[in-house]
């Protein structure tokens, strides 16, 4: 044990692995329902191996928040610029709204509990569940014009007002939105979600759980001998015939007399004709009451299709319906599986709209899918590679952005490096949209510059803050858990109230507004769950994006307000 002790103190890099792994184990185990959290999770470990006095450079620290800043910057940025734009507004002011009204009572109860700037802000950031604010906060103190021991007291206590506050602002808000919350909007919500499901044009779905009529495509084969192609029916006019009935399908091959023959739009089908055709697993359902019975046809439906992830960015297609995108010729032939924004997974009901940046996962040939990507936008790189140059210059140019300090009377002033980091990902992040051609960083890549970077970070705070977290969550405890709860608590109130009365959202939608304020993805999974929908997520991408980047700047303004009263 002495020699494990004398290797930490030796090689402090050591320690922040050790800290990573045994946090990242703990923060995901599961109590019934119940999990600690990885960030969490890393923290109190961090602050166990900090007993044995680690030294660890605040460079370390440093280099892995900008990392994390970047990155999380860059994955939120199309969705931050869309919810300045007419169609999010109401969301994005809505989340303003509960952000300042967060920060607001943060800097209330700070005055009133006595609690320093370092221990406000740590309020602040485990109450929301914002862990960037930790490190805003951290290297606001660090520019104050204080003894560099104070500087350190008041940094460990933002490790220990987040730790106290950080378990019910998760928990405790998850619970209140998805038990309390449906109750407050006027109760029945699983019924409402299906009744904007239907209107949004998912009447179709059978079973009433979060699965859509968009989550499957399927190709079948029919033997035509329905009357309506007595005559003969060109493929055009087939597929438009249906696309009236609401029931939309693409036809992808035809056997005739045993033989395949080439399709093409002015081919003509007649009876007898066997045919294969695609299209959305729901909406697919009871064509062969135009067209004929089902059969099994292993040579005619032995194709070949391929499966892309494309990036919305054209233009002509924002704002567009999915109902509306199926109407296109520039999308024939294409079935859609999924629908993402900003990771989170979108239901696929028919008046769904298409943002930049969006996520779409579409299935068809070759030929269809080639002419769909050039359409929609950008085919997202199925290869690993990250550009490094540009994440390296973004991080560069926001840092030093953020290192220029104006003054305001005698009152310096400044983003600070990490806020700088925090802005260029997300102009970073919507500059890809807009040049797809480089700054391509892969999803794959972004989660684990978000993960890794924030975690790394907590770790390094949570060993560097030990020695002072005892005696701070002695001295703190009791008024923190407190103030923690009203915290969490208060700003999910008022946001119920301007919901339903104000902004009037849609009470499935309100819901997961309600979540993206809070900056928590647990609480809208929560909501969803309770909803027994997928709607919530309309509501969650917009405010979610805006009271990330509320929320970090607000680790900076209670610091200058509480060490300025």
């Amino acid at each position: 044990m002495e020699w494990l002790q004398e290797s930490l103190r030796h090689y402090p890099e050591i320690a922040v692995f050790l800290t990573l792994a045994a946090g990242y184990f703990i923060g995901r185990l599961k109590v019934g329902k119940f999990t600690l959290g990885t960030v969490t999770a890393v923290l109190l470990v961090g602050i166990v191996v900090g007993q044995l006095d680690i030294r660890i450079s605040a460079s370390s620290k440093a280099t892995y928040f900008l990392l994390f800043l970047f990155s999380m910057g860059y994955s939120i940025g199309p969705q931050f610029f869309q919810g300045l734009k007419k169609d999010g507004l109401s969301q994005a002011l809505f989340s303003v709204t509960i952000c300042l009204t967060s920060l607001a009572l943060a800097y209330v109860l700070s005055l009133l509990f006595h609690f320093s700037p370092g221990t406000g802000a740590g309020l602040l950031s485990g109450s929301n569940t914002c862990s960037a604010i930790i490190g805003v906060a951290g290297d606001s103190i660090s520019k104050l014009d204080i003894p560099d021991s104070q500087k350190e007291y008041w940094t460990d206590q933002i490790a220990v007002a987040y730790a106290v506050t950080y378990i019910f602002g998760t928990a405790g808000t998850a619970w209140f939105l998805s038990v309390i919350g449906p109750i407050l909007l006027g109760g029945n919500l699983p019924q409402k979600a299906k009744e904007l499901e239907a209107e949004m044009g998912n009447a179709d779905d059978e079973d009433g759980s979060l699965t859509t009529a968009y989550d499957q495509v399927a190709f079948r084969a029919y033997a035509i001998t329905n009357d309506l192609f007595k005559d003969g029916m060109k493929v055009r006019d087939l597929e438009v015939y249906m696309l009236k009935r609401e029931k939309p399908i693409y036809v992808q091959r035809i056997k005739r007399a045993g033989k395949l023959m080439p399709v093409a739009p002015d081919t003509t089908i007649l009876l007898e004709d066997i045919i294969a055709v695609s299209g959305q697993r729901v909406q697919i359902v009871g064509v062969e009451d135009y067209l004929g019975a089902e059969i099994i046809d292993a040579d005619l439906l032995n194709f070949p299709i391929e499966v892309a992830n494309v990036v919305v960015s054209k233009k002509a297609i924002l704002g567009h319906s999915l109902n509306a995108l199926r109407r296109r010729d520039s999308v024939h032939g294409i079935g859609i599986r999924r629908l993402t924004r900003a990771g989170i997974e979108m239901p696929l009901v028919a008046r769904t709209t298409l943002e930049k940046g969006d996520m779409l996962e579409i299935v068809g040939t070759k030929e269809d899918l080639e002419n769909a990507v050039s359409k929609l936008g950008y085919k997202e790189k199925s290869g690993i590679e990250t550009d490094i140059v540009y994440m390296g210059i973004g991080i560069v140019l926001g840092s030093l952005l953020g290192a220029l300090t104006v003054k305001a009377g005698d009152i310096p002033l400044s983003i600070s490096t990490s806020g700088g980091s925090l802005l260029a990902g997300l102009f970073f992040g919507w500059l890809r949209t807009r040049r797809p051609v480089f700054g391509n960083i892969p999803a794959p890549s972004v989660w684990l510059l978000q993960k890794l970077g924030l975690h790394m970070f907590i770790a390094i705070v949570g060993i560097s803050s030990s020695s002072g977290f005892i005696q701070g969550l002695r001295q703190e405890g009791v008024k923190l858990l407190i103030a923690g709860i009203i915290l969490s608590l208060l700003p999910m109130l008022l946001a119920l109230y301007l919901a339903r009365y104000v902004f009037r959202f849609h009470p499935a939608i309100a819901l997961g507004a309600c979540a993206g304020a809070h900056d928590e993805s647990a609480a809208l999974l929560a909501v969803q769950d309770a909803v027994q929908s997928k709607i919530p997520a309309l509501g969650y991408t917009v405010t979610y994006a805006v009271a990330n980047i509320i929320l970090t700047i607000s680790g900076a303004v209670i610091v200058a307000l509480l060490f300025h009263t």
